[in-house]
């Protein structure tokens, strides 16, 4: 199962919307979503700040970023195609 990270905030408008937007399309190819609060773990909010939410695909260690602010539909459907 291909695993998709969403780097999010509690108060970010944004993230609540990354994450309605992805979650069909996580569900229809059968990945893993994996959401993070970068506000309690330092070396998040220190390498993405406000630049939330980031979906990466794979673990934030590893992980390759497939975007930030909004989602980006086909980079995540070429993910997960790639994965397959």
């Amino acid at each position: 199962m291909v695993q998709l990270t969403l780097l999010s905030r509690a108060y970010c408008h944004l993230c609540d919307d990354m994450l309605a937007a992805l979650a069909p399309l996580a569900a229809r190819h059968g990945a893993k979503v994996v959401v993070i609060d970068v506000d309690a773990h330092p070396a998040l909010e220190a390498r993405y700040g406000a630049r939330v939410p980031v979906l990466l695909a794979g673990p934030p260690e590893t992980g390759t970023e497939l975007c930030h602010y909004r989602l980006d539909a086909a980079a995540v459907r070429r993910a997960l195609g790639d994965a397959a």
